[in-house]
């Protein structure tokens, strides 16, 4: 059993609404490790982050993609922080895997100034700003495929991960 696909990116790429939208166009199950972690614990992750802190948090991470990447089998869509892990970008490499890339400034306008995310307490641009510059080599190093989801709607992004999938299946 494997994902048919795997999402990963930075917040605000637009992962989760991609993989519902992949999920119901092909008719699979859609699972995100991060929903899959609150639902294990029973509480947020910035509650865990708060109570428990990064590295308990990234221990849970590691587990839920292990997990999933061995019992999913239709789109899965990970955290943001889940590459940072060593071991999950080995497991990452027998997958088919795209990196949902998104700018600073699409980033930002998808996440919001208010948000509750805890990697981005403070100045929110400047914390996504340079959670890209530290992510996105680890993105594109255990990617299959890139997509460019800045200025584009959900469907056309679809439509471009649609047709790379197709196409490394011909």
């Amino acid at each position: 059993m494997s994902p048919r696909v795997v999402l990963v990116g930075p917040m605000g790429a637009g992962k989760t609404t991609l993989a519902d939208l992949l999920a119901q166009r092909w008719g699979v199950a859609v699972r995100d490790t991060d929903a899959d972690i609150v639902a294990a614990q029973g509480r947020e992750i910035s509650d865990i982050f708060v109570d428990d802190g990064e590295a308990a948090f990234r221990a849970l991470e590691r587990e839920a993609v292990a997990r999933a990447l061995a019992e999913h089998d239709g789109v899965l869509s990970l955290g943001g922080g889940a590459v940072l892990d060593e071991d999950t970008r080995a497991l990452l490499a027998d997958h088919t895997v795209v990196f949902l890339q998104v700018g600073l400034t699409d980033a930002v306008k998808r996440v919001g100034l208010g948000t509750s995310r805890p990697l981005l307490m403070g100045n929110v641009r400047s914390r996504v700003k340079a959670l890209l510059d530290e992510r996105t080599p680890i993105y594109a190093s255990v990617a299959t495929h890139t997509v460019d989801t800045d200025g584009r709607t959900p469907d056309e992004v679809a439509d471009e991960v649609e047709a790379l999938l197709e196409e490394a299946r011909a």
